[in-house]
């Protein structure tokens, strides 16, 4: 189920008393915490800062169906299109520019600590609340899959020679506090198990839980950073368990913590089996927003988010994608310790690559519907003719996850190949790249530039830059 009403609702709680008048509706309770709604809500708690005069609140809704902006054509934004492109024969083309930049913790959870390496200084890592880590345990189409690997791992005859899952040492990164997959690794079996985990108050909790289900004399955890501390005795373990993956795949530190678990932690990094997962990947599509279409200037100023992603939950109907999509990180962990990784992305510690989406009018007739419903449901005014304006309109580029825990097994946030929506604690992560939603139409293209910059240093959070323009054609007047 969506959860536009009840942000409708908030958004209107949260202007009002800017207004100097309450809201005449009182909005259902909050749904329960997790992962995706907490970010999502402390996001959108920005707009607290919004000036907003009565009169521009009283009428937000009947005026946003009004205000839509179409691209100005002007001399300076018309691009040559000669040979082709996108325009038909009695039109130009317009170029209008979006970009979006933000660094990894923000609008996240926080935790600040210092490295103990030197060269790192005191800087903030993204944390997770108790909801967070038992919404991650208990998605079904993440948790098992990953039990399912331990055991395949523990169990291979290639990897163990023979000797069985006792004979395997396993290293849990950022176990958290249930200890989950550590649990699971010594209960199918392993010789040894060490689970590193940052956090003092999860570490404290993981204890715990690995005493209760009675492991350990197999678990040992350690506290710290991966990249601060060594295994008791120089040892190294035969496989890896690394969740530590973001909604951007890279935003929670695994190109600093795998790059450096190559060097000292593991017997063999450069076989692919050695790792769970064995990479991933983060996929990009424009995409429409509902709200960003219904809340418009002078009454809302998104710039006011300075920069911080909204972050949805992947069941969201109210983002929608415009295009086929496309993988921008495609991180291989094996490859690690060669010095970059494969895919659109590249290598090193600099994500860079151009893309083009083309706006696909199939997807654009199919989200009017969906926006349609979502606004019906909203009791907006004029609902269809705002949906309509909705889905012929781009408000960022969305960037989603996706893991290869082996050849044929996968965990997708996110339908794959289509991007379609689906129950997943990972989320769909859209920044908003233009003040005003971009009027696109089938055939459009939106040319984009990305580039991530991901530190080997775990506690420099990674930064990300989208930038580019979105190429539109329009009729000769």
């Amino acid at each position: 189920m969506s959860s536009f009403p009840h942000f409708l609702l908030v958004v209107f709680t949260l202007v009002s008393p800017a207004c100097g008048f309450s809201s005449m509706t009182t909005p259902p309770p909050p749904p329960p915490p997790d992962s995706s709604s907490i970010t999502r809500r402390s996001a959108i708690e920005r707009f607290e800062r919004v000036a907003i005069s009565p009169l521009v609140a009283a009428v937000v809704v009947v005026t946003a169906t009004a205000t839509t902006i179409p691209p100005v054509v002007d001399a300076s934004d018309v691009v040559d299109v000669v040979g082709g492109g996108t325009s038909t024969p009695g039109s130009i083309s317009t170029s209008t520019p979006i970009s979006a930049s933000w660094s990894a913790i923000d609008g996240l959870n926080t935790l600040e600590s210092s490295s103990s390496t030197g060269g790192g200084g005191v800087g903030k890592f993204v944390s997770f609340d108790d909801s967070a880590y038992r919404a991650m345990i208990n998605d079904k189409s993440r948790t098992p899959q990953f039990e399912a690997a331990i055991i395949s791992r523990l169990n291979d005859v290639d990897r163990t020679g023979g000797r069985g899952p006792s004979s395997q040492v396993v290293l849990d990164l950022g176990t958290g506090p249930y200890a989950h997959f550590a649990i699971i690794a010594a209960r199918a079996g392993a010789g040894k198990v060490y689970a590193i985990e940052a956090s003092r108050s999860a570490c404290e909790s993981a204890r715990i839980a690995v005493r209760d289900a009675g492991y350990d004399d197999v678990v040992t955890i350690i506290e710290g950073y991966s990249t601060d501390v060594a295994l008791p005795g120089n040892e190294r373990a035969d496989f890896v368990i690394a969740e530590i993956v973001g909604s951007v795949a890279s935003e929670e530190g695994v190109v600093a913590t795998i790059t450096d678990a190559h060097k000292r932690l593991v017997k063999d990094p450069n076989d692919a089996s050695s790792w769970i997962p064995r990479g991933v990947q983060t996929y990009a599509s424009p995409a429409s927003y509902s709200l960003h279409n219904l809340f418009l200037p002078p009454a809302f100023d998104w710039t006011k988010l300075d920069g911080s992603p909204v972050r949805f939950n992947c069941r969201d109907e109210g983002l929608q994608l415009l295009s086929d999509p496309i993988a921008v990180e495609d991180i291989l962990f094996a490859d690690m310790g060669r010095g970059g990784y494969g895919g659109a992305g590249g290598g090193g510690r600099e994500v860079r690559s151009r893309i083009t989406f083309v706006i696909d009018p199939k997807r654009v007739e199919e989200n009017a519907k969906k926006f349609n419903d979502e606004y019906v449901r909203g009791r907006v005014p004029d609902a269809s003719s705002l949906a309509i304006t909705a889905a012929n309109s781009v408000t960022g580029i969305a960037l989603w996850p996706r893991l290869i825990l082996d050849d044929d097994v996968t965990i997708d946030s996110r339908h794959h190949p289509d991007g379609g929506h689906r129950r997943s604690h990972w989320q769909t992560v859209l920044p908003i790249m233009s003040p005003i939603p971009v009027t696109v139409h089938g055939g459009d293209e939106i040319i984009v530039d990305f580039d991530f910059d991901l530190p080997y240093e775990v506690t420099s959070p990674p930064s990300y830059k989208i930038a580019g323009n979105v190429i539109s054609s329009v009729a000769r007047l």
